[in-house]
């Protein structure tokens, strides 16, 4: 039993099924596995919940990573990028970042593990947004930012109860705007 199959099978789980319905009994018959042998690595739901979240994590910062590095791509294409990633899941009946926003919300308590993992992607996220639009130059990077997080995490949240690809589209669609009204403001054009 490879750890990363069964964090990968888990997160598949979870993404489908959600945190709230999601079982290490559930993920040991996916696994073909007796639960007991997933217990010896993660003593309880909360452990395994843990460990595919940073693993998620880690996955999402190597995506981030190689799309800083893409030289092909502009500063709004790598903006915009993450919507085409989230659709391409969402076609696949996946809701990776969804998982984060329900950690939040299961374990509201700011201290717990679980939430500040959740926490630190946000922030991770916001960073990378604040980053590429200084990159852009564009006028007021800071509240643009907090724009675009919030349409992202509007996104992530109408995902996780309606389960439609068409609010990625829309998502993306609004971030488009911000965009573009944010560079017409730093030419002038607005003012």
């Amino acid at each position: 039993m490879q750890r990363e199959h069964v964090l990968d099978t888990a997160l598949g789980l979870l993404e489908q099924q959600g945190l709230a319905t999601a079982t290490l009994e559930m993920l040991a018959e996916k696994l073909d596995v007796q639960p007991g042998d997933l217990k010896r690595f993660w003593p309880d739901r909360e452990a395994l919940l843990y460990d595919c979240l940073r693993y998620h994590g880690q996955q999402i910062d190597t995506w981030r990573r190689q799309l800083l590095l893409d030289e092909n791509l502009s500063p709004q294409q790598k903006l915009l990028a993450r919507y085409d990633v989230l659709a391409e899941y969402v076609q696949q009946d996946r809701y990776p970042g969804c998982l984060f926003i329900a950690a939040c919300s299961f374990f509201p308590e700011t201290d717990h593990p679980i939430h500040q993992l959740a926490e630190q992607q946000k922030l991770t996220s916001l960073e990378l947004t604040r980053e590429l639009l200084r990159e852009m130059d564009a006028d007021d990077a800071d509240m643009v930012a907090q724009q675009m997080e919030l349409i992202q995490e509007g996104c992530l949240s109408k995902l996780l109860v309606k389960r439609q690809l068409q609010d990625v589209s829309v998502a993306k669609r609004l971030a488009e705007d911000i965009l573009q009204v944010a560079q017409c403001r730093r030419n002038g054009a607005l003012s």
